[in-house]
């Protein structure tokens, strides 16, 4: 064999060794697509999982749908790590679209009677929704590896006609972008939870044959057991799902109790009531609905508050008293 034709043979791309070279190059990329497919669910999995348990379970329908959400992401990693089928990687692709759609519709419209609100655990599980759905669509668009049949719908498509892979990918690739883009524009205009106008007037609403405070809106208002009459203890993160009440707030019928204001670490202005800092939920969607009492998120317990706070805590001095009374051996 000449001296050029057997450099030109060794090259990548060229000869035999170029056919050599192809497979396993294309072997090593179809691992990586696999591994990164797969941690991307898993990890989209995980956040939805502290989500989860971390208040959205309380929320009629869609704690159900975020437990089924989490338990479909996981397994659906663990098959896509362990098989190289590209109908797995498709249906991995598809999942990852479908759950950020979820998101993209209950920040839109709402979802279910919940309207998201913008937190940075959200627009995480976004991201990297967008980019497990461009890694397993990357994967199922791939040949078969060598000895194996190329069965997959996207597989075979790629090895229909010269280019037409570059087409693939290039699609994938514009499709991925393109959701970003609308995921950025829609996080964007969703802004954080909505809080209560200062100057509002408060009223009381039946929940489960309770009387409750609530804001102007009917939403039921909640106290948090960490805060003091001077200090809230819920900032960042924990404000975003439970919205301070801007103060100073006005008392409608059947409010009794003490409004007063305290100063927020950012320098806003936040409503109490008989000493307690108001928020509302943003798993309430109507009034009426109490899906936050008695959680324990965020560091505490929260509590709804009713339309006196005196008359709840004399009514838990008189029950502990009764139990104290019980508890006393009868004089033998």
């Amino acid at each position: 064999m000449p001296p050029e034709r057997s450099a030109l043979a060794g090259r990548p791309g060229s000869g035999i060794g170029g056919q050599q070279y192809r497979p396993r190059r294309r072997g090593r990329t179809h691992l990586a697509l696999r591994l990164a497919g797969a941690g991307l669910l898993i990890a989209a999995g995980a956040i939805h999982l502290d989500l989860y348990l971390t208040g959205y379970r309380s929320i009629p329908v869609i704690g159900w749908l975020f437990l089924l959400q989490v338990i479909a992401a996981f397994g659906l990693g663990a098959v896509v790590l362990v098989s190289a089928g590209s109908l797995t990687a498709a249906a991995g692709a598809a999942f990852a679209l479908a759950t950020l759609g979820g998101y993209l519709l209950s920040l839109w419209t709402g979802l279910f009677g919940f309207t998201e609100v913008r937190t940075t655990a959200g627009i995480a599980a976004g991201v990297i929704e967008v980019a497990a759905f461009a890694a397993l669509t990357g994967l199922a668009a791939m040949p078969a590896r060598r000895g194996r049949a190329d069965s997959g719908p996207l597989g075979r498509l790629r090895a229909g006609a010269p280019g037409t892979g570059r087409v693939v990918s290039a699609s994938v690739a514009a499709v991925s972008v393109a959701t970003l883009a609308v995921l950025g524009a829609s996080v964007a205009a969703a802004g954080p939870a909505a809080t209560t106008g200062a100057g509002s007037a408060l009223r009381t609403v039946r929940v489960s044959s309770v009387m409750v405070l609530a804001n102007a809106k009917g939403l039921t208002l909640y106290w948090f057991a960490p805060d003091t009459a001077t200090k809230s203890a819920c900032s960042g993160m924990c404000a975003s799902y439970w919205p301070p009440v801007k103060g100073p707030t006005t008392a409608g019928p059947g409010v009794t109790g003490k409004l007063a204001t305290i100063t927020r670490s950012d320098g806003s202005v936040q409503a109490t009531y008989d000493g307690h800092p108001l928020y509302t939920y943003a798993g309430d969607g109507a009034p009426g609905q109490a899906n936050g009492n008695e959680l324990n998120l965020n560091g505490g317990l929260w509590h709804e508050v009713t339309a006196s706070s005196r008359q709840r805590v004399a009514d838990a001095r008189s029950l502990w008293r009764s139990s104290r009374l019980t508890e006393q051996p009868e004089p033998g």
